[in-house]
C-alpha cells in the first residue's frame, strides 16, 4: 500500500547552510518533503552567504576558492524548492522547542510547526574572547566583518586591526585586502609553536593546510603570531588604537578605527539544549557540547549535523548533513543510500578540526585572569571582577553566578560571555578546570522575541 503524501512523517531541518542543505537534498531523494527553516533570506548559511539580488560582485571574489561548492549548494537547494521537493521557510528563527514542536518567529509572525523527526544543522558563531575596551562601537567580531563583506561588499571601518587567532583570522584579511580595505595589523594569540602542535591533524588534509599557509605568506609583516593584547583604546567615536606586547614582551600600539575579534569558532547549542541532548565537556574546545553518534543521532527523534555538533567546516557539515539524514530515514524504515565512505571521510575531516582546535586554542589563561575592570558580558555590562565577587557569595558555579550577577542574561543569553565567564568562576574558586563550573543551561527564547509572540501564545494557548 503506497504511503498518502498525508502520512508522511514530518522532517523538520533547521539551518540552510552547508549541513542542513545535504541533509534535505537527502531527505528528499528518500521520498520525503522536509520543511526547512532558516534565518536567511537564502540559503547558502554563515560560510556561503548571498549577497541580495543584483549585487555586482561575482561568486569568485565572494567565496574565493570555494566558489564552486558555493555555486552547487545554492543551486541544489534552489532547485528543490522551486520543484515544491522542500518547503522552505526563509527570515525565521526557531526560539523555543516544546512537545514536538518548534516555537518560530518570521515574517508572518509567531506559529508553531509540529516535527516527527528533527535534524538540526545549526551551524556556528565567532568564539569571543573579552579584551578591555571591546564595549566599545566599532569592534566587531570576524563573522560579523565577513557578512558585511560578503552581503554587502561593506569593510567595516578604515584602518582596521584583526585579533585573535584561528583560520578565519587569516582568510578575513585576505577577503578584506583583496577587496580594497585597509588592514593595519593581524594579531594571532597563538604562537608558531602552539600552532605547530596541530600539525598531525592538519595533515589530515594537507592540500587545504597548505593553501592556509599560501594566504598566512600573502599577509607578509602584517601578521604578528604569539601576541599578548593589552586593550583596546577608544574615544567617543569608537577605537582609536589596540594596544599589545609581541612574542617577546615589546609593547605595540597600533593606530585603527575599527577592530575585530575571534578565536576561532564556537559550536551554537542553544536548540539542542532545548531539544533535550545530553551534553559533555570537550577539552580541545574548552566547550560543553551536545552528544551524539557517528551519524548525528541524538536520541527522542533529534539529529545533529555540522559545526552545531562539533567544529568540522563546511565540506564536514556537508557529509554531516547528509549521515544525519540517512540516520533518519533508517530509523523510519525507509531506503536508504550506502554511506560507507561518507562516514571514513568524515572521520578524516574530524580529525583535521581537532588539529585547527589544537593549533589555535582558546586562550583560557588570559581569560581568566583578565583585569577586574574588563567588561566580560556587553550585554549586561557585568565586569570581571564583578563575576568575582559574585563567586564568593554565589559559589563556584556558572548558574548561580548568572541568576546573581546577571552574565549571560542579556540578548545573547551568554554565546559571547558565557566560555570567558567560566573560565573566571572556575580560577576564581579554586577549581582545576572550567569544567567543573558547569555550563549555562539554555532557555527559551533562545533569540529576541517580540512580546506579540509570546501574547499570541497566551491567547490561544499555544
Amino acid at each position: 500500500m503506497a504511503v498518502t503524501e498525508e502520512a508522511k512523517p514530518r522532517i523538520v531541518v533547521v539551518g540552510a547552510g552547508p549541513a542542513g542543505i545535504r541533509a534535505a537534498e537527502a531527505l528528499v531523494g528518500g521520498g520525503l518533503v522536509p520543511i526547512v527553516i532558516d534565518e536567511g533570506e537564502r540559503a547558502g548559511g554563515q560560510i556561503y552567504r548571498r549577497p541580495p539580488q543584483g549585487f555586482m560582485r561575482p561568486p569568485e571574489a565572494l567565496y574565493g576558492s570555494e566558489a564552486a561548492k558555493a555555486i552547487a549548494l545554492h543551486r541544489t537547494f534552489d532547485s528543490l524548492a522551486a520543484a515544491g521537493r522542500l518547503v522552505h521557510h526563509s527570515r525565521s528563527s526557531v526560539i523555543a522547542i516544546a512537545d514536538g514542536r518548534l516555537q518560530v518567529i518570521g515574517d508572518a509572525g509567531a506559529r508553531w510547526i509540529s516535527y516527527d523527526k528533527l535534524i538540526l544543522a545549526t551551524g556556528a558563531m565567532d568564539r569571543v574572547m573579552p579584551v578591555p575596551g571591546w564595549e566599545s562601537a566599532g569592534v566587531y567580531g570576524l563573522g560579523a566583518m565577513q557578512i558585511a563583506l560578503k552581503a554587502q561588499g561593506a569593510a567595516l571601518g578604515r584602518r582596521i586591526v584583526l585579533a585573535g587567532s584561528g583560520p578565519l583570522l587569516t582568510l578575513l584579511a585576505v577577503q578584506l585586502l583583496k577587496a580594497g580595505g585597509q588592514v593595519a595589523a593581524i594579531l594571532d594569540t597563538a604562537s608558531m609553536r602552539q600552532q605547530l602542535r596541530g600539525f598531525s591533524g592538519l595533515a589530515a588534509r594537507p592540500l587545504f593546510a597548505l593553501r592556509g599557509l599560501m594566504m598566512r605568506r600573502s599577509l607578509g609583516r602584517l601578521y604578528h603570531a604569539g601576541v599578548r593584547l593589552d586593550r583596546i583604546e577608544a574615544d567617543g567615536r569608537g577605537p582609536a588604537a589596540v594596544l599589545w606586547r609581541d612574542e617577546a614582551g615589546r609593547s605595540q600600539r597600533t593606530p585603527c578605527d575599527a577592530v575585530g575579534l575571534g578565536w576561532h569558532l564556537r559550536a551554537e547549542t542553544r536548540l539542542a539544549d532545548l531539544a533535550g541532548c545530553d551534553f559533555a565537556y570537550d577539552e580541545t574546545w574548552r566547550q560543553w557540547l551536545p552528544q551524539a553518534d557517528a551519524m548525528g543521532r541524538a536520541g527522542g527523534g533529534v539529529y545533529l549535523a555540522g559545526d552545531g555538533l562539533r567544529i568540522v567546516g563546511a565540506d564536514g557539515a556537508e557529509v554531516a548533513g547528509r549521515l544525519a539524514a540517512v540516520a533518519c530515514l533508517q530509523d523510519l524504515g525507509l531506503p536508504a543510500p550506502d554511506i560507507a565512505s561518507e562516514r571514513r571521510r568524515l572521520a578524516r575531516l574530524n580529525r583535521f578540526a581537532r588539529g585547527v582546535a589544537e593549533a589555535f586554542p582558546w586562550p583560557a589563561e588570559a581569560a581568566a585572569g583578565l583585569p577586574d575592570q574588563t567588561v566580560v558580558c556587553r550585554c549586561e555590562g557585568v565586569t570581571a571582577g564583578e563575576l568575582r565577587k559574585t563567586v564568593e557569595f554565589g559559589g563556584g558555579e556558572v548558574n548561580r553566578v548568572k541568576s546573581l550577577g546577571r552574565a549571560g542574561m542579556g540578548r545573547c543569553q551568554g554565546r559571547y560571555c558565557e566560555l570567558a565567564a567560566a573560565e573566571i568562576v572556575a580560577d576564581s574558586a579554586g577549581h582545576a578546570c572550567a569544567a567543573a563550573a558547569g555550563r549555562m543551561r539554555g532557555q527559551a527564547p533562545v533569540r529576541p522575541a517580540p512580546i506579540s509572540a509570546l501574547i499570541q501564545d497566551a491567547a490561544t494557548g499555544g
